[in-house]
């Protein structure tokens, strides 16, 4: 059984306070693999690594059911801005 793509995005909102975040469920709607688009405060002063991991770690208890999670972007407001 997958995650819904709602859980996804409510549990990364409550733990990183995204200013931008998009889910998208990768897998036709059974909810096992999802690509992740994600702008948060709290990635500032991180390396890529350590961004991916405040990721996974807010999602912990959905992992359990994610067959894969591509974390197509992980970035400051300031990365995030000019892109626009």
């Amino acid at each position: 059984m997958g995650v819904a793509k709602e859980d996804v995005e409510s549990a990364l909102t409550s733990a990183l306070k995204p200013s931008h975040l998009e889910v998208i469920d990768t897998s036709g709607g059974c909810g096992a693999r999802f690509e992740i688009e994600i702008v948060s405060e709290q990635f500032e002063g991180k390396r890529l690594l350590e961004r991916h991991r405040l990721v996974n770690g807010a999602l912990a208890e959905q992992m359990n059911h994610i067959h894969a999670l591509s974390i197509k972007k992980a970035l400051t407001p300031s990365q995030w801005n000019p892109q626009q």
